[in-house]
Order: structure tokens, then C-alpha cells, then sequence
């Protein structure tokens, strides 16, 4: 008898327990499936957004404080350092991006088990892809400088703070993994926390890195691998204590065909997609960088502005593909529609406000980064500024369509999109720039134009996509 009541008792502790243990994951994580759409992709993707421009503090950082306290080549160095490092880390964005697109859709089908077992089966295929860009970054780094025609006179610079941030890539990879796996599951706040703590690190350590210890653009990349070290090691261990739905059992641990195959395709052509973005933002880098040092700092500076700039819209594409993922997982194919509805409203409303302001200050905002004594520097940026950022709006829908395709499934289509507009942007630069007449305002004006291309053909694809899975419901009901 008394064997039978401990029996009950460790049975109602047991239950007890699993109950408790799914309301935690209810409260630590949400869906987008219920509600208004506008508020649930806002309230989703603002944690995002601010998470994001605290990174960009990581490279304005830099930027600001090397352009001021070292000089216009320093400046120069690492702008053409940032744009080698986005096009390496965007392999692993890109790996993290899709994967999270498949733990949203799981997570929205309510396929927990299937869920967990692709948590296993991501975090080993984008960690052995990342050991890999880890290891050929070093062995090929005066390849990759040659690549993209550095300067003799920032040579050096370069090279001295690409071999530091190279030490950060597996730190990259640890934190996109864990923050792209809190965001599939509705939790966009635990990233922002770590990385705005590492963004108050990144921005400290620099001025004390550079002026007061005067260790030059070096110390500028030791200020952001220790903050690196930070959000990674400190959402890792988040994740590990805090969340139970991460943890995984010894059932989880396989490699299942058809989750391969979803993690595959989604991870692998995303990354392809981030890869050829940026790969062709590269060739327009080496292609600045044969203007000289004056168009490369004035370059490197407008960057930094537009990645605040157009930031929010990015942020909110990922928010959207999270938004896309869940419902299509869940069968919600009109919340779908209204969600795009929704969605190019926000991105219309802010691109006008933001293009407007962009404007308006253009030069400001280059005094962020430039003395005002450079003259010809200030002149280029402004130039930069009065063109790209009137066309805002075609690169935030280009993001939404990014996102769109991500969360259906569908991430070849944005290939699409990005060859698209990253080849037109590079052919039309390249030749644009070598008419004399027009020379690097060529360079500027590709940029747009490469948009609206982009966009005109996800705005037929995403039609095309609506209406065939219109009839392939109609059909099924008849």
C-alpha cells in the first residue's frame, strides 16, 4: 500500500513538473499566429532592430574613433576590413537565418520533437562550416587583400585588423546560432539584452584601446573580440540554463533525412543568397578602392550611415520571415496576406521619413565621421547620400521580399533577387564609373537602379505564389 502511494505521489510530482515546465517555455517564448499582424511583426521585430543598431555600435565604434584619433588611412583600412568580414560572416548569417526559418516553421506546426533533432542537426552543420571560413581566413588572408586592391599605404592596417577579427568567427557563430534560435521560437529580447551589454563593451574598449593605450587600428579589433566574447559565451549559457525546450535528450541526437534535407535547403541557399550580396558589395568595394584613399574613406563613412539608416527595415524582413514561417507552418494562409499587407505599409512609412531626414542632414552626418577640414571627403559622401538615399524604399521591400522567401521555403527565389540586383548593381558601376563624364557618381546611381529591378521581380513572384496556391486550395475543396 505504501509502495502504491509513493508510486502516486513521484506520478503526480512527475506530471506536475511537465506542466510546469510547459507554461515556462509558453512564457519564455511566443507565436506570431494570433492577433493583430502590424502589432505582432512591431512588437516581434523591435527587439530586433535595437539589438542591431547596438552592433552597428560595435563597427561605428571603430569607425568614429579610428577616423578621428588615427586619420583618414586608418579610416580607410577598416572600411575595406569590414566589408571582407560582412562577406565571411554573412556564410554563417546566412546558414543561421535559414535554420531559423525551419525552427519557426516546426515551432508553428507544433512539431516539437522534429524540432529539437533540428536544433542538433544545424548547430553541427553551421559550427563544421564555420570552423572551415575560420581556418581558410587565415590561410588565404593576403589573397583575399590582393582580391580587393588595398592600397600599399593601408596595406598593413588591413591586414593587422583582419587577423584579430578573424579570431572572432566562431564567436559569430555561436551567437547568430542561439539568437536565431530565441527569435524562431517568438523570443527577440534575450539577443538584444547580450548584445547591447557588448555593445557598451565594444564601445569602451575602443577609446581605451586606441587613445589613451595608442594601439592603433588593432586595438580597435581586440575592443570587439572581447565584446564578442561576451555575446557569445553569455547567450550560449543562457540558452543552456534558462530555456528547456533547447535542451536537448539522447532521442534527439540523430541525423534525420528529411530534417537534413529541410535544414540543407534552407540554411545552405540562404547563406548563398547573403554570400552573393556581399560578395558583390565586395566587388564594389575593390572598385571604390581604386578611386583612392579619399573615395574609400568617404565610402566607408556613408556606409556606416546607411546601416543605421536602412537597419530597421532589415531587421524587420527577418521579423517578417519569422511572422511568414510560423503561419505557413500553422496553415494561415490569410493572416499571410494581411501580414503583407501590413508589412509594406511599416516599410513605406519609415523609408519616406528616413529618406527625408537623410537628406536633409546629410552633411551632419558625415561630420560623425569625418573633420570638417576634409573637404573633398565630405564632398563625395554628401554626393553618395543625395542619391542612394532618396530610393530608400526599394531596398526595404527588397528585404521584405527577402523574408518572405526565407519563411515559405523558398529561399532560391531570393537568389533570384539578389543576383538580380547585385548584378546590375556591379555591371552598371563598373561601367557607369569608367565613362569619364559621369566617373564614381556611376557608382551611386547602380545602387537604386539595382533595387527596382530586384523589386519588380519579387512583386511578380510573390503574385504568381499567391494566386497558384489559391487554386490549389480551390481545387482540393472541389
Amino acid at each position: 500500500m505504501k509502495t502504491g502511494l509513493k508510486f502516486e505521489k513521484k506520478k503526480h510530482l512527475h506530471n506536475y513538473c511537465q506542466i510546469t515546465r510547459k507554461d515556462y517555455i509558453l512564457k519564455k517564448t511566443k507565436n506570431l499566429l494570433h492577433g493583430n499582424e502590424t502589432k505582432a511583426m512591431l512588437s516581434f521585430a523591435l527587439p530586433m532592430i535595437i539589438g542591431n543598431i547596438f552592433q552597428q555600435m560595435y563597427n561605428v565604434a571603430d569607425t568614429v574613433i579610428v577616423g578621428k584619433y588615427i586619420g583618414p588611412n586608418a579610416l580607410a583600412a577598416v572600411g575595406s576590413s569590414f566589408s571582407i568580414m560582412v562577406l565571411l560572416t554573412s556564410i554563417i548569417l546566412g546558414l543561421c537565418m535559414g535554420s531559423g526559418a525551419v525552427f519557426s516553421y516546426l515551432y508553428g506546426a507544433n512539431e516539437i520533437e522534429r524540432l529539437k533533432n533540428s536544433f542538433f542537426t544545424s548547430f553541427c552543420f553551421i559550427g563544421i562550416v564555420s570552423l572551415i571560413i575560420n581556418l581558410a581566413s587565415f590561410i588565404f588572408i593576403d589573397e583575399i587583400l590582393h582580391f580587393i586592391r588595398i592600397p600599399q599605404e593601408i596595406y598593413s592596417d588591413t591586414k593587422i585588423y583582419l587577423l584579430v577579427n578573424f579570431y572572432g568567427i566562431l564567436l559569430t557563430f555561436l551567437y547568430n546560432y542561439f539568437a536565431s534560435v530565441m527569435r524562431s521560437l517568438g523570443d527577440s529580447m534575450v539577443p538584444l539584452i547580450f548584445l547591447s551589454i557588448a555593445a557598451v563593451i565594444d564601445i569602451t574598449l575602443n577609446y581605451v584601446f586606441v587613445v589613451p593605450m595608442n594601439m592603433g587600428v588593432a586595438g580597435a579589433a581586440y575592443a570587439t573580440l572581447v565584446a564578442q566574447v561576451f555575446s557569445a559565451f553569455g547567450i550560449t549559457i543562457y540558452c543552456i540554463f534558462k530555456v528547456p525546450l533547447i535542451r536537448l535528450q539522447r532521442k534527439h541526437i540523430y541525423f534525420d533525412k528529411n530534417i537534413v534535407t529541410m535544414i540543407a535547403n534552407n540554411s545552405v541557399l540562404t547563406s548563398i543568397q547573403q554570400s552573393i550580396m556581399n560578395f558583390g558589395i565586395l566587388m564594389i568595394q575593390g572598385l571604390v578602392n581604386s578611386f583612392g584613399v579619399a573615395v574609400m574613406a568617404a565610402f566607408t563613412a556613408v556606409v556606416k550611415i546607411e546601416s543605421f539608416a536602412y537597419l530597421p527595415v532589415q531587421d524587420f524582413g527577418n521579423a517578417f520571415s519569422t511572422f511568414i514561417a510560423q503561419n505557413d507552418g500553422a496553415g494561415k494562409k490569410d493572416r499571410i496576406k494581411s501580414g503583407i499587407r501590413s508589412a509594406v505599409k511599416i516599410i513605406t512609412i519609415y523609408c519616406a521619413i528616413i529618406s527625408v531626414l537623410i537628406i536633409i542632414f546629410a552633411k551632419p552626418l558625415m561630420y560623425i565621421f569625418i573633420d570638417a577640414g576634409e573637404t573633398e571627403i565630405l564632398g563625395i559622401g554628401k554626393q553618395y547620400l543625395l542619391v542612394v538615399a532618396s530610393f530608400y524604399c526599394l531596398i526595404g521591400y527588397l528585404f521584405m521580399f527577402y523574408g518572405f522567401f526565407r519563411g515559405i521555403g523558398k529561399p532560391q527565389v531570393s537568389i533570384i533577387l539578389t543576383i538580380a540586383s547585385l548584378g546590375t548593381r556591379v555591371f552598371l558601376a563598373y561601367f557607369l564609373s569608367s565613362i569619364p563624364s559621369i566617373g564614381i557618381v556611376g557608382i551611386w546611381w547602380s545602387i537604386p537602379i539595382g533595387w527596382l529591378l530586384a523589386d519588380i521581380i519579387g512583386t511578380i513572384k510573390v503574385r504568381s505564389l499567391m494566386r497558384s496556391r489559391e487554386q490549389f486550395q480551390l481545387n482540393q475543396e472541389t
